[in-house]
C-alpha cells in the first residue's frame, strides 16, 4: 500500500480578497510637502560637500580677517635698475578725452611694463601706470603682494619696491577679493550662492522634524535675537 507524501500534494490556491484596499492617492498638499523635503534633503547634502571647502575657507578667513594682529608678517625688498629713456619720450597723440594732466600717451607702457615684469620677475597685475612730467609710477598688485616702480623720464633710472606678505594675508585678501581678477570674483560669488542655499534647505529641513519642530524654531529664533542684540550694541 503505496503512501500519499505531503510536498506531492497540490498547495492551495490562494483565493484573492473580494475586496481589495484601494491605493490611497496624496492630496496636493501632501505631494508637495514630499517633494520639499526629497529636494531639500538633497540640496543641503550635496550642496554641503559640494562647497564644503569654499565654506571652510571663507570662515576661516572670516578670523583671520578680525583679528589681523594675529597673523601678519611683511617683507619689502627695494630694487634698482634702468630703462632706455626712448620708451620713456614717444610722440603719441593724446587721447580724444584727454585731461591734459596724463602724459601716458608719451610713454611707451606695455615696454616699460614688461621689461619690469621679466626683469625681476614680477607678479600680479598691472594696477597703475601713471606718467607725469618728470617721472612714472608703475604699480603691480596681486593678494597679498605689491610692487611699485618709480621711474624718471629725464634718466630712464627707477627704484622698485617689491612687498610680500604672509600666506594668511594672502588668504585675507583672496576673503575679500582684492587684487584677484574676474575669476575669483565669480568663485566668491558662487560660493556665497552655495552658502545660502545650505542654509535655506537646512531651514526648511526644520519643519519636518516634528519631534524637534518647537525647539529648532526657538533656538533659531534666539540665534536670530542674538545676532540683533550684538548689531545694536555694535552700534554704540
Amino acid at each position: 500500500m503505496s503512501t500519499i507524501n505531503p510536498s506531492d500534494q497540490p498547495a492551495p490556491l490562494v483565493q484573492p480578497s473580494p475586496n481589495p484596499r484601494p491605493r490611497r492617492t496624496l492630496s496636493a498638499g501632501k505631494e508637495f510637502r514630499r517633494w520639499l523635503a526629497k529636494w531639500s534633503r538633497w540640496l543641503h547634502i550635496y550642496l554641503s560637500m559640494f562647497g564644503l571647502a569654499a565654506i571652510l575657507f571663507f570662515s576661516a578667513t572670516g578670523i583671520t580677517l578680525n583679528h589681523p594682529d594675529w597673523f601678519f608678517e611683511e617683507h619689502l625688498v627695494q630694487l634698482e635698475g634702468k630703462l632706455p629713456v626712448a620708451w620713456l619720450h614717444v610722440d603719441g597723440n593724446p587721447p580724444n578725452d584727454w585731461d591734459g594732466y596724463d602724459l601716458s600717451h608719451e610713454v611707451d607702457k606695455l615696454e616699460v611694463a614688461e621689461h619690469l615684469r621679466a626683469e625681476h620677475r614680477l607678479t600680479g597685475r598691472l594696477s597703475d601706470f601713471l606718467v607725469f612730467d618728470d617721472e612714472c609710477e608703475v604699480t603691480f598688485e596681486g593678494p597679498g603682494y605689491a610692487s611699485t616702480a618709480r621711474i624718471s623720464r629725464e634718466s630712464g633710472e627707477y627704484t622698485l619696491d617689491v612687498t610680500s606678505n604672509d600666506l594668511v594675508t594672502v588668504m585675507n585678501d583672496l576673503h575679500k577679493g582684492r587684487h584677484t581678477g574676474e575669476v575669483w570674483s565669480w568663485v566668491i560669488d558662487i560660493s556665497a550662492i552655495i552658502g545660502v542655499l545650505v542654509s535655506l534647505t537646512g531651514f526648511v529641513l526644520i519643519f519636518f522634524l516634528r519631534l524637534r519642530l518647537k525647539s529648532a524654531l526657538l533656538v533659531a529664533l534666539a540665534g536670530t535675537l542674538a545676532l540683533y542684540a550684538v548689531y545694536w550694541v555694535a552700534r554704540g
